[in-house]
């Protein structure tokens, strides 16, 4: 068993004053992947216009991509996009509703492991992964503290709901084009 008393150990603090783009998980740096492929940006687009179009009538909450969660002293993730209400100030602290990642080969072990745990243990009620090669799509719910998969195929419909808003994600219109 490794000495853990030298790891290093980071913070917010230190994560300020780095170059480049990193997320900070449990004190931990993450060098991010180069930019996302053409095919990762596209899925996430439709995945963001899916989701903005039905906020419209949901004042409270939004959908961001590519936005720095600060959800502890040692904890920034970027996830790729967020589902948010109630937001306050220029920076996210809350927890977000919705996490969706578009799985690539550089991410596919931080994403279906050490964010999967994060998120799970930050409260993010649906946590969904995108993966662009297998046209798949696993979907996790929040259950007493604990995620449950709900889907794992691109044909279905998920429904469910953030704050008082009904949110329907047609799976098969992410493929599209």
């Amino acid at each position: 068993m490794p000495n853990t008393a030298y790891l290093e150990h980071y913070t917010v603090e230190d994560y300020v004053h780095w170059e480049g783009d990193w997320e900070l998980i449990y004190g931990a740096p993450y060098a991010m992947s180069p930019s996302p492929s053409i095919t990762q940006q596209r899925l996430a687009k439709r995945l963001l216009v899916l989701l903005d179009v039905q906020l419209k009538e949901c004042p409270l909450c939004e959908v961001l991509s590519e936005v720095d969660w600060h959800c502890a002293e040692d904890i920034i993730v970027r996830p790729d996009i967020v589902l948010v209400c109630d937001v306050e100030g220029e920076r996210l602290i809350e927890t977000p509703e919705l996490i969706i990642e578009v799985v690539s080969p550089s991410t596919v072990k931080r994403d279906e492991q050490i964010k999967r745990v994060l998120y799970q243990e930050n409260g993010v009620k649906t946590y969904i992964l995108v993966y662009p090669q297998e046209q798949k799509v696993v979907i996790y719910q929040l259950v007493k503290g604990e995620y449950q998969q709900v889907r794992g195929k691109k044909e279905q419909v998920f429904d469910f709901q953030v704050q008082h808003c009904a949110i329907r994600l047609a799976l098969d219109e992410i493929w599209q084009g």
